[in-house]
């Protein structure tokens, strides 16, 4: 099964999970996963959350930023994978100057 998501249209949310400004996402959805390639401008966040339904997996394509990771601080920049598995919390904070581009999968359990 192929995904265009050069043919989808964008879904803007604000303040997704009480993080700041707006997470914009493509996003494919069935009751397996969510497979979305997501965007996060400078100084956007996706707020602190729990995986308590199933783990995220997230690649980074472009950009710098960061994620708080249950206790720790992680920084991302292109080709870093962040896994937060299942039963534990994450963050992300565009920390640079131009989009935070990433490909995220979160298992549905």
């Amino acid at each position: 099964m192929i995904i265009h998501y050069d043919t989808m249209e964008e879904t803007v949310i604000p303040n997704f999970r009480g993080g700041e400004k707006e997470f914009i996402t493509k996003m494919y959805t069935d009751d397996k996963n969510k497979i979305m390639r997501g965007k996060l401008k400078p100084g956007a966040s996706i707020g602190f959350h729990c995986h308590d339904d199933g783990s995220e997996i997230v690649f980074v394509l472009s950009g710098t930023a960061k994620a708080l990771y249950d206790d720790g601080e992680e920084a991302l920049k292109a080709g870093i994978c962040h896994y937060c598995p299942k039963g534990h919390s994450h963050s992300i904070i565009n920390t640079g100057e131009e989009d935070f581009l990433f490909f995220a999968v979160v298992a549905c359990q």
